[in-house]
């Protein structure tokens, strides 16, 4: 499995970046449009996507809380965003299901 990790850039030099979180470089070839201090979901030692801060703050609130329940402590509000919120089924199955349709 493959885990997204927002960093924040730092220094770009052609296609590579140094971010906040660590010393390695990472590559931009991805995403030529992001600029010093961005944030970038990076996979791999390379970024994928440019987000906003918020939502590199909610996605590493939950890699931290996945990280606590795997060392065995509590799960805190890690998903706080998710709690106030019902399931959504994606566009295409709640058409099927807005046509009656029950099966594929």
């Amino acid at each position: 499995m493959c885990v997204g990790v927002p960093m924040q850039i730092t220094t770009i030099t052609g296609i590579a970046a140094t971010v906040r979180e660590c010393a390695d470089l990472i590559d931009l070839s991805l995403t030529p449009e992001a600029q010093v201090g961005d944030w970038v979901l990076t996979f791999l030692g390379a970024a994928r996507e440019v987000i906003t801060a918020d939502e590199a703050a909610k996605i590493s609130a939950a890699l931290d809380g996945l990280r606590a329940l795997m060392s065995g402590q509590e799960l805190g509000d890690a998903f706080a965003d998710l709690d106030a919120r019902a399931p959504q089924l994606p566009p295409h199955l709640q058409a099927a299901l807005d046509a009656g349709q029950s099966t594929g």
